[in-house]
């Protein structure tokens, strides 16, 4: 009998262990610069919604509930200013989840093409290949992609892994054409708060989308600026007719966001200090990090936003990450991302301020 695992390729964190075993070696311990998990502790407004909500005996709503719902509009409102009716938003388990599941939901199968950068997350073409639909790459979806038979477009800006950020010109050019060729846009905005050099920009601005929502879809992400990877909390929103189609599809599957972590995450959108208090930490290991790099000969590429520093020696991935590791320095091979990636390795700025600063001694 054939597997969905017999369509998916080996998953490439398994490859990286020799070199994990390596850079646990060192006498002063690993630096694990490649996994970009938080390592920061979640926020208290958060730890104390959680515990206040702990007694839920019920089923919750696979919709949110309304006090959740509003907070996303709120933030949206706040943060991009966007608005979004409280009925285009629904609350995931998890951004991945959602990645891996949105083609299926949305119905692509054999026959339908979905498109990706190509350089991107790996999720985007496991999504594909779980719905039997066929995964394409573009470096341009506009000059790169035949639409024919194209039905859903991934963006990821700012990106992972290059932290690339698309403007407002080059997403509303892409909305246009996506919208001649009756393709559903997917934009994966789960870093948007972490702009560095640059002001990142959702597909649902109005200078990108003319205020219409139509065949867009958003999707954010608590876990970076909230320390909420644990959680499993992100949502969906854009249009309305597609988030009610999702919200059907998941009450049918029972695709739901347990009730203490929908309290969570109305205290994490709600409140803004634990963000700047974050987003400091991270300007400052980003800071040391790309300086320890670029004076040990790397070259950092794009990386103007998000949770990672895209580098390079011009040499192939893997000969950089074993490097690395000799010195107890964990990254991930640019590989992972794509082959546009082979002379490139992600190195995230997930580690603690002293892990960091180890890292940096050791570059020298």
């Amino acid at each position: 009998m054939a597997r969905v695992t017999d369509r998916l390729p080996v998953f490439p964190w398994d490859r990286l262990e020799p070199y994990r075993t390596a850079a646990l070696a060192h006498e002063d311990g690993v630096v694990d610069l490649s996994v970009g998990t938080p390592v920061d502790s979640v926020p208290e407004v958060v730890q104390r919604a959680l515990a206040g909500a702990s007694d839920r005996p019920g089923y919750p709503q696979t919709w949110g509930t309304p006090a959740l719902r509003d907070a996303v509009a709120r933030w949206m409102d706040r943060r991009l200013s966007i608005t979004v009716p409280p009925a285009a938003v629904l609350p995931v388990i998890g951004s991945k989840e959602l990645v891996a599941l949105l083609p299926l939901l949305l119905d692509l199968g054999p026959g339908d093409r979905l498109a990706y950068p190509a350089l991107a997350y790996p999720t985007y073409e496991i999504g594909a290949l779980a719905a039997r639909a066929e995964p394409v790459t573009y470096v341009d979806p506009v000059i790169d992609l035949d639409p024919e038979r194209v039905r859903m477009l991934w963006l990821n800006t700012p990106s992972n892994p290059t932290g690339r950020t698309l403007g407002v010109d080059e997403l509303r050019r892409i909305v246009e054409w996506a919208r001649a060729h009756d393709v559903v846009v997917v934009s994966d905005e789960c870093y948007i708060e972490l702009g560095w050099d640059v002001t990142p920009v959702s597909v649902l601005d109005e200078r990108v989308c003319g205020g219409r929502h139509d065949g867009l879809i958003a999707v954010h992400s608590l876990s970076k600026r909230s320390n909420f990877a644990g959680y499993r909390g992100a949502f969906v929103v854009g249009d309305p007719v597609l988030v009610k189609e999702l919200l059907e599809i998941r009450k049918h599957l029972g695709l739901i966001v347990p009730a203490p972590v929908q309290e969570a995450m109305v205290a994490a959108l709600d409140d803004t200090g634990h963000v700047a208090a974050q987003r400091e930490l991270y300007a400052r290991r980003r800071s040391v990090l790309k300086a320890a790099l670029t004076g040990a000969g790397f070259r950092v590429d794009h990386s103007e936003a998000g949770l990672y520093l895209w580098a390079t020696r011009d040499e192939p991935c893997w000969d950089t990450v074993a490097e690395l590791s000799k010195r107890g320095i964990l990254v991930a091979p640019g590989e992972f991302y794509g082959p546009a990636g082979q002379r490139h390795v992600r190195v995230a700025l997930t580690a603690t301020d002293e892990r960091v600063d180890a890292a940096a001694r050791r570059l020298a």
